[in-house]
């Protein structure tokens, strides 16, 4: 039933938001690197988006000032390896990792990634992942939205927040969810299943 003043989301416009941990993806070199010649990370859990898994390995990372540990990896293995934290993690590291879409890693900040007695340093790659939503391609109608597009998000949650400059990402590989950090998941007090809503 509907409370006094509640305002119910459109269901045109809503999707799933999921709060994105700290996390790191790695080239074939750093894997090798790390854990040694030829070996193939385990995939674990399968995670919203089609073919990417959270694997059984886990690494610390390293910065000037502190260490994160237990940090887990996504796979499948990328082209060039990026570490994701939130702006509370890069504080703790002492890493200015400046707020980026995934993948531009050009000029970001530098961190050392260990596994046990082997580890490897970034000169760059650390960020921390703009907002954004993965759309899939059927759902772009739906939303009214294109690919690159920068929207507004209402968070239907237990402290609702609207979330300014989020990036649109449509694919036909992708299943629609919005990625925000842990940071704005405590800030908005995200729970599973809770939903997010573009507004004008």
């Amino acid at each position: 039933m509907k409370q006094i003043g509640e305002v119910l989301p459109n269901k045109d416009k809503t999707f799933v938001i999921e709060g994105s941990g700290r996390h790191v993806h790695l080239c074939r070199q750093d894997i090798e690197r790390l854990f040694g010649e030829g070996y193939e990370l385990t995939k674990v859990k399968e995670l919203s988006q089609p073919g990417q898994f959270a694997c059984q390995e886990r690494v610390n990372l390293v910065g000037p000032k502190g260490m994160l540990t237990n940090v887990v990896i996504l796979g499948p293995e990328r082209e060039h390896s990026q570490v994701e934290v939130s702006l509370t993690d890069a504080r703790l590291l002492g890493v200015k990792a400046p707020t980026r879409e995934s993948g531009d890693l050009k000029g970001s900040a530098g961190i050392i990634i260990v596994n046990k007695d082997r580890h490897i340093a970034l000169e760059e790659g650390c960020i921390v992942a703009k907002r954004h939503v993965h759309v899939a391609e059927a759902d772009a109608t739906r939303l009214g939205v294109t690919n690159g597009q920068i929207v507004k998000v209402k968070t239907h949650t237990d402290r609702p927040l609207i979330f300014d400059d989020v990036v649109i990402r449509v694919s036909p590989k992708y299943q629609t969810f919005m990625h925000i950090d842990f940071d704005e998941a405590n800030a908005c007090d995200l729970k599973s299943g809770d939903l997010g809503e573009i507004i004008e």
